[in-house]
């Protein structure tokens, strides 16, 4: 009986996710984005985040020098919470090596 009770309390360990540890070749990473972009067009901080999520795989404080942004910046624009502008966004698109396109609806 005392194994059946401590098997009903053994908890699963769950690990956090970081899908930035899976964007390792532009291609997977210009992937990400048109999913994001072709899945969520009207959700702008989703896609703000997956600019973050590509930023976070490449490198932080190589994007934000490329981009010609302090890093704090870079973060706080692609956070949850962020709103980036339209220059920032063309800005770190540009870092990352990504591009954005427009195809008839």
């Amino acid at each position: 009986m005392a194994k059946a009770m401590s098997k009903k309390s053994e908890k699963t360990k769950t690990l956090p996710y970081d899908v930035s540890e899976q964007l390792r070749t532009p291609e997977e990473m210009a992937a990400y984005l048109d999913a994001w972009l072709e899945e969520a067009p009207d959700d702008a901080s989703g896609i703000a985040r997956a600019l973050g999520d590509i930023a976070r795989a490449k490198g932080m404080t190589l994007v934000a020098k490329e981009a010609g942004l302090s890093r704090e910046s870079l973060y706080r624009a692609l956070s949850a919470d962020g709103n980036p502008s339209f220059a920032t966004v063309l800005k770190v698109a540009r870092a990352l090596g990504v591009r954005l396109h427009a195809a008839a609806a």
